[in-house]
């Protein structure tokens, strides 16, 4: 049976040995130290796991540049987000090596190899595609600090998830589909709850592959929001009332969204390679926020991938026909007798603790988030 390959053809590992892990442990005083955020930390673990090949690190400036400007790394692969490190660099020279920190968890040792200045405007306007400060991620990239670290990490000890059993890394979920003799894999994205559309969606793609992963994002997200723990448990009773148990695996991508559209559809895409996908699907808005993106400009950017390297499933308008007695879509049908799935309406709805009716929501999925007390990020 022959396996998708990682992007760049190999998986990477940054997962110190036991004997340097232990000495840098007990020089760790020595060492120059960085404070790094939870999501940072997570990033700093999917390189490591390989989760992020072929990054061995935080973007140097070649890489960087071309990143924002040329939605690849230097070298010319699909690479479409920054994965940076930004820090004080008081005292921090290129050739030192540092460790980084969150809290007193000591998470991983940088060899740094190059210390340079940016452009946040510019960043936010490539990445994003506007410099609108409303936007959660052009916020963010306005609050790092000035310089950016690059250079090589090396994972010192991985932090602990309460969703442990669903933290698969990519040689696990590689060996796992294996084991299921899955030679075509359908990734699915989500940080949603989970209503008939996403069912239809997951479904329709499963028809024409060996297996489904549904891979919801576990991680830092704006405010209104759903909370990882009620994503989880919404996809657990979904999956244990209404799909074949030997053709899905849940598993998490434990990551802070990013909102950055188009661009984030395709490391999206890449991610799931890694973790073993052929295909991945790409509905409306993929990874949108408010109205900065055509509701399809996340499947039009994969025609500036051909060499990308897994195959975009790309899903348009779906939706609830009264005629034809079940969910649908506009190449298959004529009518206008149509419930379109409105996550602002099912929201509404939630917040005033009634439950979505059957044809926009499983029950089980409904009863998950109602006994949830309040299931959004505040």
């Amino acid at each position: 049976m022959t396996q998708i390959k990682p992007h760049g053809g190999k998986l990477i590992n940054r997962e110190l040995a036991e004997q340097k892990r232990k000495k840098i442990i007990g020089q760790a005083s020595e060492y120059q130290s960085v404070p790094i955020s939870a999501d940072l930390m997570k990033d700093v673990e999917n390189i490591a796991s390989g989760l992020f090949s072929p990054l061995e690190g935080f973007n140097c400036r070649e890489d960087f540049d071309s990143i924002l400007y040329n939605k690849r790394l230097s070298n010319g692969l699909p690479w479409t987000l920054p994965i940076v490190l930004d820090a004080d660099n008081d005292g921090i020279k290129e050739g030192d090596e540092i460790l980084l920190k969150n809290n007193d968890h000591l998470v991983a040792v940088v060899a740094v190899e190059e210390i340079f200045s940016y452009d946040k405007r510019a960043y936010a306007e490539q990445v994003y595609g506007t410099n609108d400060a409303a936007h959660p991620g052009v916020a963010k990239t306005y609050s790092m600090k000035d310089r950016l670290l690059g250079g090589k990490i090396s994972l010192i000890n991985e932090s602990e998830t309460p969703y442990y059993k669903y933290a698969m890394k990519p040689v696990e979920t590689r060996n796992l589909f294996k084991e299921k003799g899955w030679e075509k894999v359908v990734g699915f994205q989500t940080r949603n709850v989970a209503h008939l559309g996403h069912e239809y969606l997951q479904k329709s793609a499963l028809t024409m592959v060996d297996g489904l992963f549904i891979n919801p994002v576990i991680g830092k997200k704006k405010k209104g929001d759903f909370r990882d723990e009620v994503i989880l448990e919404s996809y657990e009773v979904l999956v244990d009332n209404y799909y074949p148990k030997d053709r899905v695996v849940l598993g998490i991508f434990q990551t802070e969204m990013r909102y950055a559209g188009p661009r984030e559809a395709i490391f999206h895409a890449i991610v799931r390679k890694n973790y073993g996908c052929t295909h991945f699907i790409i509905g409306r808005d993929h990874a949108g926020v408010g109205s900065y993106y055509h509701p399809f400009a996340a499947q039009e950017i994969f025609k500036e991938f051909p060499d990308i390297g897994i195959e975009p499933m790309f899903f348009m308008s779906f939706f609830y026909c009264n005629k034809c007695g079940g969910i649908t879509n506009d190449k298959v049908c004529p009518h206008n007798d149509r419930i379109d799935f409105s996550g602002t309406k099912m929201r509404q709805m939630i917040e005033s603790g009634k439950r979505p009716p059957a044809d926009s929501m499983r029950p089980e999925v409904a009863d998950v988030i109602l006994k949830s007390g309040n299931p959004f990020v505040e």
